[in-house]
């Protein structure tokens, strides 16, 4: 099995931006939680992707067919926008779940609308980056 984790826009700043609510750890650490979690749970290979860019994160997913059996998404504030990225997990139909680093659902109101998550069949939030393991495990599990 192999699984493609997403990560949308500002989250390459992690351990800077707004460390009170996404915490001290840099997106290095999220790729080494997020390949030891791949491999603790199963997965041949974990490849980890972030771009700050709505059409490269549609293109990640479009390529994600035929190469990943299933995707790990935190689309960071496309979340609450992007139409294009919910289009492309539905195009490409691979199980996926959407991961949040922060509780969204206590945030601003505007945080509780998820596109994306319409595409998911399962949603983690408020887990700091260990929900990055947990979705993994969840992805594990379904693709089992």
């Amino acid at each position: 099995m192999n699984a493609l984790v997403i990560n949308g826009p500002n989250l390459n700043l992690l351990g800077i931006r707004e460390p009170g609510i996404y915490g001290h750890e840099s997106y290095a650490e999220l790729e080494r939680i997020c390949r030891a979690a791949g491999a603790e749970t199963g997965f041949d290979a974990v490849e980890v992707f972030q771009s700050n860019h709505e059409g490269a994160i549609v293109d990640a997913i479009q390529e994600a067919l035929g190469r990943f059996d299933g995707i790990v998404i935190n689309p960071a504030a496309y979340t609450h926008t992007s139409v294009a990225i919910l289009d492309a997990l539905k195009a490409v139909n691979l199980p996926a779940v959407e991961v949040h680093i922060s509780d969204v659902d206590a945030r601003e109101d505007f945080r509780r609308i998820s596109y994306a998550g319409k595409a998911c069949f399962a949603r983690v939030t408020g887990e700091g980056l260990a929900g990055y393991r947990h979705a993994l495990e969840l992805l594990a599990a379904r693709l089992r």
